[in-house]
């Protein structure tokens, strides 16, 4: 499927300013789009929607298809009543620039758990009418996900296969007892998914409105301690306890020595094809509920998994098993028709990967941060795109673009510079502005900068490190560190070359 030329920013929620810990749903993200609208951006590409998992990272969510609690704007609960004005009247002194997980995320759950109990306690009957239809709708993985939750609070820091084997293995009796027990808890789940749906609804319209949209990312591997898992243990590889025997990863590649030993459970395949992959595709329709663009990531994972023996520390261990190949995308067409899909096809990409994503006419992604090798041949220099195609100055996981040039060899400065027809000395002030316009400048029907790019912060600034585990996903930006010029300077690329 080709997608209209234009170009956007990659930009997570959380990145956002504002005085509660974390960006979320609130006020900063209107003026995000607002400033989008007037850059001339059409696309705004968020990560992963869902809840963070260990290392805080959005790629090991709880669930495939809740809400990140953690985005809903408190000051709105409080506009309904649900918080008083001195809860959010000195709210601790967060750091602006970065997010301190360990303080905000205790803050900001006492203070969901009070709005909860405030509408437990006071709604309005329309009110309660709304939270009902919107348990109603979505109760097909709202009940699994709220007693999950409610569980994984009971049982702290323990799998849920290492729960009591009839909760585990979800005897009904357990579940039914369970249920009773954690009746506050789940009622509170419910309720910040509703408050979540109902937020991000409002964003994606204003957005929408403003001819923004909305570019989400579906992971293709959901987390281990995750409601899907417990819930369809039949459609993972997993052992008659439940727990791992292989786990999901990728050799070694550009990012690590050693490969990326991701540690999600694999797919049983052949338990999805039995149902006709009817699991990812009510995933995927969920997903376009939310979004309007999605970008599955390790697209080529469909057509080969890297699976490890769970018990290796690292990925090098691993071997190449087959995916599921057309049948998936066939089936998800069937049901849904064309759709706007991003296949993420980067890393050790083989010709069937390339079959597959060609087959289901899904655009690829290419990476100028990569393309400067010194070899002509190079699949992310320009000269090679094809129309359907998304560039990328950089990802989420690769370093911001002055970071990048700071730490590049000789060889790659001389060569960019060369491609770009200028001296290396003179393109290292601008290098972020100068890969971004031979993004827009290219063929490529779709054009992407993460927003550290777009103000040309170095390497102190980026997002996520492959590998490592904790301290990433932090990074924020204020609003004092963007300059009428930048809105200018990108509006002014994206007319020139045809992205407005």
């Amino acid at each position: 499927m080709r997608l209209p030329r234009a170009s956007g920013i990659l930009l997570h929620p959380t990145s956002l300013p504002g005085p509660h810990g974390a960006g979320d749903l609130g006020p900063a993200a209107y003026h995000f789009v607002d400033w989008l609208a007037t850059a001339g951006q059409k696309l705004w590409q968020i990560l992963p929607l869902g809840g963070v998992g260990p290392g805080n990272s959005p790629y090991m969510s709880p669930s495939a298809f809740a809400g990140n609690v953690l985005l809903v704007d408190l000051a709105a609960l409080a506009d309904q009543g649900w918080l008083s004005g001195a809860a959010l009247a000195r709210p601790p002194a967060f750091d602006a620039l970065r997010i301190d997980f360990a303080a905000m995320v205790p803050w900001r759950m006492a203070l969901l758990a009070q709005a909860a109990q405030a509408f437990a306690s006071d709604a309005l009957p329309a009110q309660r009418a709304a939270h009902e239809a919107f348990c109603a709708e979505h109760a097909a993985w709202l009940e699994d996900y709220a007693l999950f939750m409610a569980l994984s609070e009971a049982h702290p820091g323990r799998d849920w296969a290492d729960w009591p084997a009839p909760l585990a293995r979800r005897q009904p009796a357990a579940l039914a007892e369970a249920a009773a027990q954690h009746a506050g808890r789940i009622a509170f789940w419910r309720f910040v998914q509703w408050q979540f749906f109902v937020q991000w609804r409002s964003l994606k319209a204003y957005a929408n409105a403003k001819g923004v949209s909305i570019v989400g990312d579906a992971p293709i591997f959901i987390a281990p301690q995750s409601a899907e898992v417990w819930a369809r243990q039949d459609l993972f590889e997993l052992d008659a306890d439940g727990r791992l025997s292989v786990v999901a990863g990728v050799p070694p590649d550009y990012f690590s020595a050693t490969g990326q030993r991701w540690g999600n459970p694999l797919y049983r395949w052949s338990a999805h094809a039995a149902e006709g992959y009817a699991w990812w595709t009510a995933r995927i329709r969920h997903t376009f509920a939310l979004v309007d663009v999605v970008r599955i990531d390790h697209f080529r994972g469909f057509a080969a998994h890297w699976e490890i023996p769970a018990s290796e520390p690292t990925a090098i261990h691993g071997r190449w098993v087959p995916g599921p190949g057309p049948a998936l995308f066939e089936a998800i067409a069937a049901a849904l028709g064309p759709l706007p899909i991003i296949a993420e096809d980067l890393g050790i990409i083989t010709p069937d990967v390339d079959a597959l994503r060609r087959g289901a006419d899904l655009p690829g992604m290419r990476v100028l941060q990569f393309a400067f090798d010194g070899k002509a041949e190079n699949p992310y220099l320009p000269h090679h795109y094809e129309a359907a195609t998304v560039v990328y100055t950089g990802t989420h996981d690769n370093d911001t673009t002055r970071g990048w040039w700071a730490t590049a060899s000789a060889a790659e400065r001389v060569q960019a510079a060369a491609y770009m027809g200028q001296d290396p000395e003179q393109l290292t002030p601008n290098i972020h502005w100068a890969l971004m316009r031979l993004a827009w400048a290219s063929v490529a029907d779709t054009a992407i900068a993460p927003l550290q790019d777009v103000l040309g912060l170095a390497t102190e600034h980026r997002m996520n490190l492959p590998g490592e585990g904790e301290g990433h996903w932090a990074w924020r930006f204020g609003w004092d560190m963007v300059r009428p010029a930048h809105a200018e300077q990108l509006a002014t690329l994206t007319r020139l070359y045809g992205r407005g």
